[in-house]
């Protein structure tokens, strides 16, 4: 392990580091499955509790014996340097003293993830990192068992995600998931049941709704809501009741509610 001293910002070794955006990232070069940037101390430390693997660590002076307890004697370069140039490096600034560039792990299948599992949430067409990290957030504290995610979802890994899930997009199993007709296939060969939350003149509220041992629960995108295809894919749609003529939540909240009501 070595401490290095930055006095080239266009240090090749700091490329990953260096403005890069999370799609860039992920097509990593001398990488199988790509990059992703983990932020603060936190975040890295439950990173490496999933097993996931860094490949270099960038921190500001009084984070660097931090950072090298946690790598615990693993042979990454530790890049280091005052506030200032790192912000220019990186295009912002380290409030939370080191930024890890961390090996994307291979997805699992879904198939795996449904093992054992009795509450799932599936995320279609979330395309906000914010509310994507702010749902797995509530995932891990009040608890389901996996995440799915569908083709043109936003990617859980991206920095925004991580960050405002407080590193609980790496604890949390997820993975993506194909088309509609094969994921209701897969679904229901695992005794599962899936209830669609969206607004429909025939929607159950969440009051009275009877929850089967199994159920996968599927959130839509804001503004658009649910595909034609997810609804007609789901066994029931359900709702949250509201009050004061407002229809609906962010995305996010009503994850959070709809979990909770569920648990």
């Amino acid at each position: 392990m070595t401490v290095i001293e930055i006095t080239d910002l266009h240090d090749p070794r700091l490329a990953e580091f260096s403005h890069r955006t999370d799609v860039a990232l992920k097509k990593a070069s001398g990488t199988e499955h790509g990059l992703y940037i983990a932020e603060s101390a936190l975040v890295l430390e439950r990173a490496l509790r999933a097993g996931h693997e860094p490949r270099s660590v960038l921190a500001l002076g009084g984070s660097v014996d931090e950072a090298l307890e946690l790598l615990d004697g693993r042979d990454i370069p530790v890049f280091s340097g005052p506030s200032g140039l790192l912000e220019e490096l990186t295009g912002y600034l380290l409030h939370r003293g080191l930024i890890a560039a961390m090996h994307r792990p291979a997805l699992p299948t879904p198939e795996s993830l449904l093992v054992g599992a009795s509450r799932v949430i599936i995320l279609e067409n979330v395309a906000d990192p914010t509310n994507v990290g702010a749902i797995f957030r509530s995932v891990g504290a009040i608890g389901a068992d996996a995440v799915f995610v569908t083709p043109r979802c936003s990617d859980p890994f991206y920095r925004r995600a991580i960050r405002v899930s407080m590193g609980t997009v790496l604890q949390v199993p997820w993975t993506r998931l194909g088309d509609w007709a094969s994921t209701r296939r897969l679904l229901a060969a695992s005794g599962f049941q899936i209830a669609a939350l969206a607004l429909s003149p025939d929607a159950v509220s969440l009051r009275d709704f009877d929850a089967p041992q199994k159920l996968a629960l599927v959130l839509g995108a804001e503004g658009d809501g649910l595909t034609t295809e997810a609804l007609d894919a789901a066994d029931t749609i359900v709702q949250i009741p509201m009050a004061h003529g407002i229809d609906s939540l962010n995305v996010a909240a009503t994850a959070a509610v709809a979990m909770w009501a569920l648990a």
